[in-house]
């Protein structure tokens, strides 16, 4: 028989209608929304509305199982196929009503005809990140309601770029009464190493000063790519890859987060140079981890930084920085899990003293998500003009 811990049983006690289980990844979210809908909507149908790869691992089918109850299990890519679906229950696990497309409207659509909760580590870095929740809770009419009242927009952008937010008192009280924080017992101890690496300085700063591509041999056209450009110089340089090397080769089992398809072959390339066997979960390859006594897991950020669990490593690597904090978060929460057998966890952090490195840290450290274009324009004296006349 299974039994919740105290800091779930409190949860469930406190969860109600269109709330948010934020609870930190690995700490049981899902059981815990599991034995709301048990003890609260049994005699509804139950659809969970998840990640493309815990749907494909079955392990909310596993928890069904457990507990003796059946339901619908689809990802987010699907999640248009249940708007017309009333009166039943559904989990949202994981927050992925950011903006207003089409699985934003699809959620608000679903969540005004049925009850629902919603599990997440990360519900959002910025206000914008809970409009669609807002709006499922009938706080707001639609997105017009809720811009007009509380976002201001820079006039003088070439695209919608938000200067500030306006009433925020009533955004933190409609947060509050949504969240439910679900604090566990967990005591694992967290060990984190910053690696500081080196870099071509020279080409860096020749870049930064004539705005050119040395990859494509032509004149960098827009903030994206500027920032791309010094990322792969930063990101390739020799003192990095030795750093990743010494890791990798001092690991018996150890999993390695990675941005760039060129970070990718940089990994594959040190893997058979030791002749570690590697294995890869990315938008092309879904290879599972093997139960063997030696591997390394290459995971590309946007792909798997959630839905997923590992329990066999103690040990992550990032060879470079995601922009966004909550990905960051989740890709921690790969090996922090509460069935964890680890005492001490550690992740290795690779970095360059470069401006751009710098800056992405800062905003990691104060929750935010890392803004190229904000970043660009601030670094580099007369951006607007010049892109204009390129």
């Amino acid at each position: 028989m299974i039994e919740l811990y105290p800091y779930q049983r409190k949860a469930v006690d406190r969860l109600h209608n269109g709330s948010v289980l934020c609870g930190k990844v690995g700490s049981g979210k899902s059981l815990t929304g599991l034995f709301y809908y048990m003890e609260n909507h049994i005699d509804k149908p139950l659809y969970i509305i998840t990640v493309a790869k815990k749907r494909n691992d079955r392990e909310w089918h596993r928890d069904f199982e457990a507990l003796g109850i059946d339901g619908v299990v689809d990802s987010w890519n699907n999640i248009e196929k249940y708007t017309d679906v009333k009166d039943a229950f559904f989990i949202f696990d994981e927050q992925r009503a950011i903006g207003y497309g089409k699985w934003g409207m699809a959620f608000i659509h679903i969540a005004r005809k049925n009850n629902w909760i919603m599990l997440t580590a990360t519900p959002g870095d910025v206000w914008m990140d809970w409009m669609c929740i807002f709006i499922a809770n009938n706080f707001y009419r639609n997105k017009t309601d809720f811009v007009d009242q509380h976002v201001e927009y820079n006039p003088y952008s070439k695209f919608p770029q938000i200067r500030r937010y306006h009433k925020t008192d009533k955004l933190e009280r409609f947060r509050k009464y949504l969240a439910v924080p679900m604090q566990d017992f967990r005591t694992t101890n967290l060990h984190r190493k910053y690696i500081n690496a080196d870099f071509d300085k020279d080409l860096y700063k020749s870049v930064v000063k004539n705005r050119f591509n040395p990859y494509t041999e032509e004149p960098i056209m827009n903030a994206s790519e500027f920032t791309q450009v010094l990322r792969r110089i930063i990101n390739t340089s020799e003192r990095r890859r030795i750093h990743a090397k010494q890791e990798i080769m001092t690991r018996d089992r150890i999993i390695v987060f990675y941005n760039y398809t060129y970070e990718l072959d940089i990994l594959k390339d040190i893997c058979r140079e030791l002749d570690r066997a590697y294995y890869q979960w990315n938008g092309q390859k879904h290879e599972a981890i093997p139960d063997a006594e030696t591997w390394v897991y290459l995971v590309q950020y946007t792909a798997g930084a959630e839905g997923w669990n590992c329990i066999t490593t103690d040990t992550i690597l990032f060879y470079s920085l995601n922009y966004s904090y909550r990905i960051m978060e989740q890709s921690e929460g790969r090996i922090n899990r509460v069935n964890t057998s680890f005492k001490d966890l550690y992740y290795v952090y690779l970095k360059s003293p470069a401006s751009i490195d710098d800056a992405i840290e800062r905003s990691i450290r104060s929750k935010k998500k890392f803004n190229e274009r904000n970043w660009v324009e601030s670094t580099c004296p007369n951006w607007n003009e010049i892109s204009k006349s390129s």
